[in-house]
């Protein structure tokens, strides 16, 4: 099943502490795959044995053909660029070998083509403007852009390039992405259970409306 959602989380800064504060906040059974991409190293190990101990979601470093599932956290070491295909994380060789890596670029776009889910992409600290690029395309395909305020973010060059493309729909302090994720996710529940009774009420008429006449035939 791809139909559920994915956020992801792109940066390229060592505030380790804002990662954690988003991640406690966001109930663990919203449904959602969490995608944290960060191309500055050692960010993602320390990510891992940080988040590990403190969310209750289970935590994991990418690996190529690793099946994305609800209800976890993925990190991503950066040092691929990262694609997603048939319900897969794919890494392939690095498109941009020189200068600032695009990586979270990349990876919203893949979203964009291979994801049937609803998109959310949070673009969170770090030099440069890797992610930017790729919220149009983002926002076309019905999928959410938010950035971290950047009043709050350690290194607020990828926000403010976010802001800037004129794709963002929110700007947010932590507290306030973690509310929009949660909002977004219970309001895509809330619609598929309708989705789900409104299609058991279907297949049922039939039944009730043949029992319903034999009823009237048998009290004649």
């Amino acid at each position: 099943m791809q139909d559920f959602p994915i956020v992801c989380i792109g940066g390229a800064s060592a505030d380790l502490d804002a990662y954690t504060r988003l991640l406690l906040k966001l109930p663990p059974d919203l449904g959602i795959a969490i995608v944290i991409v960060n191309h500055l190293s050692p960010v993602p190990e320390l990510l891992l044995e940080i988040l590990r101990s403190r969310t209750k979601m289970p935590v994991e470093l990418i690996t190529d053909g690793m099946r994305v599932r609800p209800n976890r956290v993925y990190i991503d070491r950066g040092e691929r660029d990262l694609h997603i295909l048939n319900g897969e994380f794919r890494l392939r060789p690095i498109s941009k070998p020189t200068g600032w890596p695009d990586v979270i670029t990349v990876f919203l776009r893949s979203l964009t083509r291979h994801w049937k889910g609803q998109l959310i992409a949070v673009i969170y600290s770090g030099y440069d403007g890797d992610g930017a690029a790729a919220l149009r395309d983002f926002k076309a395909v019905g999928g959410i852009t938010i950035a971290r305020n950047p009043e709050t973010a350690g290194q607020p060059d990828m926000p403010l390039s976010a802001i800037a493309s004129g794709y963002v729909d929110f700007i947010l302090p932590i507290e306030g992405i973690a509310e929009e994720i949660e909002r977004v996710a219970l309001s895509l529940r809330k619609t598929k259970l309708s989705e789900e009774h409104a299609t058991t009420d279907r297949h049922n008429a039939p039944a009730i409306a043949n029992e319903t006449g034999a009823n009237r035939r048998y009290k004649s």
